[in-house]
């Protein structure tokens, strides 16, 4: 049990550098939500889409 928690961080910062894979809105919420699956289940899975789809946010405003 100790050592899930000492793993967590780095799931979750792995899972959001995935997030970021992608060339448009679709690719980066399928990959956040395939990482957020892995780490934490089906709640994971809808975490990492939306973390995919802020990230699509972010890059198009940047590229403006």
């Amino acid at each position: 049990m100790t050592r899930t928690f000492v793993f967590l961080p780095a799931f979750a910062l792995l899972a959001a550098s995935l997030a970021a894979c992608g060339h448009n809105m679709e690719q980066r919420a399928a990959t956040g939500a395939a990482a957020g699956l892995v780490v934490a289940g089906p709640v994971g899975a809808a975490v990492g889409a939306g973390v995919g789809a802020v990230v699509n946010e972010v890059e198009e405003e940047k590229a403006e």
